[in-house]
């Protein structure tokens, strides 16, 4: 099975909990906004990754995975940190230590300045956008194919450092989307000889695949294995 060898690590994604910018059905994806103390997780948000954990502790134990072999990396975003904070907490694992890391490739994406704060409803334009050229972002934002280079960079750094490792990455919708949407794409290519990880992910991050990304969506708090 290609996946197998895909990477050296076994990757679970996990949406942000109800964040309070999703109570106010605003847009925050700027990185000045999405650090802003006041924009963590809601209380359902805060329950809901309580919830994720329990699941995630399960999801451990049920493969024989020690707490010394996992990884947080999370978005320095309030409303991911927050949720890996309550994650961390839960599995008795130190948020200050090493299995806990920060990672800026794995923000929000940027929907630029014409959407930032504005509703919810904006979205659907958003992503009308994306299925008909995931190549060209909004106005001043980042397109699928922005958000896939960074994330293909993220995974190739988390792969040069850890080793043998569960990594529960804690991110945002398109992030997460787009994320399962490369990695899943390559484990379901053909063999790859002779190519490292950055190629492979790069070589599927054409207009016909990045446009579907929308089918790997997560709802917050939703805890999933990816590879």
């Amino acid at each position: 099975m290609v996946g197998v060898n895909l990477t050296k690590n076994r990757y679970w994604v996990l949406r942000h909990g109800k964040s309070i910018p999703n109570e106010q059905c605003l847009i925050v994806s700027s990185m000045e906004n999405g650090t802003r103390p006041e924009f963590q997780l809601a209380t359902e948000g805060i329950e809901q990754a309580h919830v994720a954990a329990k699941l995630f502790q399960q999801e451990l134990e049920a493969n024989n995975i020690p707490l010394a072999n996992v990884r947080i990396c999370y978005s320095p975003f309030s409303r991911t940190k927050h949720t890996a904070q309550v994650v961390a907490a839960a599995l008795n694992l130190p948020f200050e230590g090493p299995q806990c890391k920060v990672v800026e490739d794995l923000r929000e994406r940027y929907f630029g300045p014409s959407f930032e704060l504005l509703s919810h409803d904006k979205y659907a334009e958003i992503w009308e956008m994306d299925e008909k050229d995931p190549l060209v972002g909004p106005e001043g934002g980042e397109s699928v194919k922005d958000v896939a280079c960074r994330l293909t960079r993220a995974v190739t750094i988390m792969e040069s450092e850890y080793e043998g490792c569960v990594i529960l990455v804690v991110s945002h919708g398109d992030p997460l989307q787009i994320l399962q949407t490369i990695l899943l794409e390559s484990i379901q290519q053909q063999e790859h000889p002779n190519k490292d990880l950055a190629s492979i992910l790069s070589a599927v991050q054409v207009a016909s695949i990045l446009s579907q990304h929308r089918k790997y969506a997560l709802v917050t708090g939703e805890l999933r294995r990816v590879v």
